[in-house]
């Protein structure tokens, strides 16, 4: 019972981060659009500042959480792959290339035979 307050709090409150970070990213879009007339460094930094900020609000929600969770997870799928070698690569790249070649000198024969009998059934 303590867990499912706890929960619909945190719902509420994560409601409230979103709009502070809503908030934060427009604010960051009016600063950058009032202040064109200051330097770039200073609104690129002032921006990533803000995006900064506004990440970690989100961080603090359930769906941020989780999506952080995803980034975890999926870092870690991504040192399981067994990455192709260089020999590897090259072979597969060429034979692509080769079948594109293919297909296409296939694709302009017979658009060229078709347009040659479209041309003697027209005159």
């Amino acid at each position: 019972m303590a867990a499912k307050l706890e929960t619909q709090s945190e719902s509420r409150f994560d409601a409230l981060k979103w709009l502070v970070v809503v908030a934060i990213v427009v604010v960051g879009a009016y600063g950058n659009q009032h202040y064109a007339d200051e330097s770039l460094l200073y609104r690129v930094l002032a921006l990533l500042v803000l995006g900064v900020l506004a990440l970690v609000v989100a961080a603090q929600t359930a769906k941020g959480h989780a999506a952080f969770e995803l980034l975890k997870e999926s870092r870690t799928e991504v040192r399981r792959v067994v990455w192709p070698s260089r020999q590897e690569t090259t072979q597969t790249t060429l034979i692509v290339v080769g079948a594109v070649l293919v297909v296409g000198l296939l694709l302009w024969g017979l658009d060229s035979l078709l347009s040659w009998i479209i041309n003697l059934l027209i005159g």
